[in-house]
């Protein structure tokens, strides 16, 4: 038992030491979309369900969930991606915003955002729609603004990094993202990341990326390995571009997922046994045998998880190579993939390749040591949506911090299994990665960073506890003494305070275009790292009344010198069976006046050098939207006096 707590303990220490690593995630990046509904009878037309909506939840998904999970494990996340200007893309963004991520994505009108719509009754998904994807291809102006974002984010990392080297992740799900352009600047520029993680639907697309670490599915990893060994064969014939690389090129007019025929292995390697040691493969065939149906085009099915690759069933066709689906029972996916990891770590370049196995867990290798095997719970489909997300967000956060691949495929491995609890896209919080391995939020090293979904679990395991909950909000753009003094004497009101925390766009509806000074995501991290606060949220709307109503507080504080029937939400606070409190503030301390003082003392140095104070032509707000590709939003409203006030000090 003293083994197993010293091995918790160092494997929280890894945890602790990928706190605040800057990671830059890339690719396509969509919105989720939950329907949970009822149904109780059948329709008169057809024998189909009459479902009956009864509430819908909207996630980050894709490389915009690996950024969630970045952030969410403690690492500093900054997402760049084409996303359309509509409904969806506004709901993403709102995602992003809430959980601490910087949003670097760029708007581009013409082009609709991924979405991917599920229907569930009594948690069962009874169907999905997706919309957009590939054939909404990004404009010459769309990949020359995304380039740019790939700059621009890239120095904004190194400049918040403190010397520690840049992390990059590529997620590319075929979904239009990443144009060999982009691929190609990613490329030519892997010098300038120190640790480069991969997960895309067709590793033959990022040659000469030589990643760190590459996360295929089976079905990924099987692809590629059909695709070289029928790339080999067509060498043989001249028939290939590049002589007898064992990477295939893709043929001109079918730039896009290959498919592939898939069946028995070779020499043995994968059947199940009963007994002894397991099979060794050979080297895959080259002799090409005839077509087979046509597989898929887009990311993996659930078919072709199930199977193998064949050394001589290769067929190629006019689209790439294609699959057999039906083949390949009675084989195991990891004994073949762990007997093909060291051809697949030659095919990508890739320091490490963790080969995922849904739900039998994963198989990673790298160029010493064992191969590790690890496992994971069986659970239903609509729970491990997002799992991969999390499984590659800590596999790369603890790489960059130089764990050992032991460990890193550990912490992967339990990230992934410890958010398919529920329905829903999977995200792993660091809170619940200490909890999992015996430590407490303490040893997190600062507050709970928490999604707005997340905060009524947690509130109701506090309350479980017997403690009492305080709740405030605010700006907090400038933190000042008057704030941390008030947030002292409102955590002295009860047991926990939690602090909501408006996100960038309401500031900037509340406010003005010139405010706020600090992103949400630095504003959130100064305010967990005072002692007195427990838990961050961060909130889009103007009010918090949605989460006043979630959290139910019982002490709801407010700053400012006048009394608690002037607080808007008093009424709303009271209804709920809480009480409000208003707390004074410290004369002379407001971010209004810092930022006066700020602005006059380089008014007064530009004039004492003999300069004129520059123009201010475009708003701090406008500038930021438009080095992250967006129109800047207009000025609706102006910093008020009484929002200065609700932070608990004069305007």
């Amino acid at each position: 038992m003293a083994g197993a707590a010293a091995e918790e303990r160092r494997l929280a220490t890894v945890v602790a030491g990928w706190q605040g690593r800057p990671v830059l995630v890339v690719g396509d990046a969509m919105l989720d979309e939950w329907r949970f509904a009822e149904s109780e009878r059948l329709c008169r037309e057809a024998p189909a369900p009459v479902l009956t909506l009864r509430r819908r939840i909207s996630a980050a998904g894709g490389a915009a969930n690996t950024a969630v999970n970045v952030a969410a494990l403690g690492g500093r996340a900054a997402l760049v991606s084409p996303v359309g200007a509509d409904v969806a893309g506004d709901e993403l963004h709102d995602c992003l915003d809430r959980a601490a991520v910087w949003d670097r994505t760029v708007n581009h009108p013409g082009r609709p955002t991924p979405v991917k719509r599920r229907m569930l009754a009594g948690n069962q998904i009874l169907l999905r729609e997706d919309s957009g994807g590939p054939e909404d291809a990004l404009d010459s102006d769309g990949v020359a603004r995304l380039l740019t974002a790939l700059h621009c984010a890239t120095e904004e990392l190194r400049a918040v990094a403190a010397g520690q080297p840049l992390t990059l992740v590529v997620c590319d799900y075929g979904l239009g993202a990443l144009p060999s352009t982009v691929r190609a600047w990613l490329v030519a520029n892997r010098d300038r990341y120190g640790t480069v993680a991969l997960d895309a639907h067709d590793l033959a697309d990022w040659r000469g990326l030589n990643p760190t670490v590459v996360t295929p599915s089976f079905a990924e990893a099987t692809r590629l390995l059909a695709r070289a060994a029928a790339g080999f064969a067509y060498a043989e014939r001249g028939a290939v571009r590049g002589g007898g690389d064992l990477h295939l090129d893709h043929p001109a007019e079918a730039d896009g997922p290959s498919e592939l025929v898939v069946g028995a292995a070779p020499g043995g390697a994968g059947e199940r046994t009963t007994g002894g040691p397991h099979p060794t493969s050979g080297a895959p065939a080259t002799t090409a045998a005839a077509g087979g149906p046509a597989g898929p085009t887009g990311e993996p099915v659930p078919g072709e998880e199930r199977v193998a690759l064949t050394g001589d069933g290769l067929s190629v066709t006019g689209t790439g190579v294609t699959v057999n689906a039906a083949a390949g029972e009675g084989v195991d996916r990891a004994v073949l993939a762990e007997s093909r990891l060291p051809e697949l770590r030659a095919h990508t370049g890739a320091d490490v390749v963790a080969v995922t196995l849904d739900t039998e867990g994963a198989v990673v290798g790298g160029a010493e040591g064992s191969p590790r095997r690890s496992h994971s719970t069986p659970v239903p489909a609509s729970h491990a949506v997002g799992a991969g997300d999390a499984y590659l967000a800590a596999m790369t956060l603890a790489l960059a911090a130089d764990a050992g691949l032991p460990t890193a495929a550990q912490l992967a491995q339990l990230a992934a299994t410890i958010t398919v609890a529920d329905t829903g896209t999977c995200v792993c919080r660091r809170e619940d990665l200490l909890a999992a391995l015996g430590t407490g939020g303490e040893e997190a090293g600062h507050p709970a960073l928490v999604g707005a979904e997340e905060l009524t679990a947690l509130v109701a395991d506090h309350r479980r506890a017997g403690r009492s909950v305080v709740f405030t909000n605010g700006c907090f753009d400038v933190l000042h003494p008057g704030h941390v003094r008030y947030l002292t004497q409102a955590r002295a009101l009860g047991d926990l305070l939690i602090v909501a925390v408006n996100s960038d766009g309401s500031v900037r509806r509340l406010k003005g275009p010139d405010r706020p000074v600090n992103p949400v995501e630095d504003r959130i991290a100064l305010l967990a790292a005072l002692a007195c606060v427990d838990h961050v949220v961060v909130f889009e709307e103007d009010s918090p009344a949605r989460l006043i109503e979630a959290v139910r507080p019982d002490v709801y504080v407010k700053g400012g010198d006048y009394p608690p029937e002037m607080v808007p939400e008093a009424p709303l606070v009271r209804r709920l069976g809480g009480q409000v409190r208003t707390l004074g503030y410290v004369p002379d301390r407001s971010t209004s006046a810092i930022i006066d003082r700020i602005r006059a003392q380089s008014v007064s140095t530009e004039r004492s050098e003999g300069r004129e104070a520059m123009p201010n032509r475009h708003s701090m707000s406008e500038r930021t939207e438009r080095s992250e590709g967006r129109e800047a939003m207009p000025n609706r409203h102006r910093m008020s006096e009484r929002t200065e006030r609700s932070e608990g000090r004069p305007a």
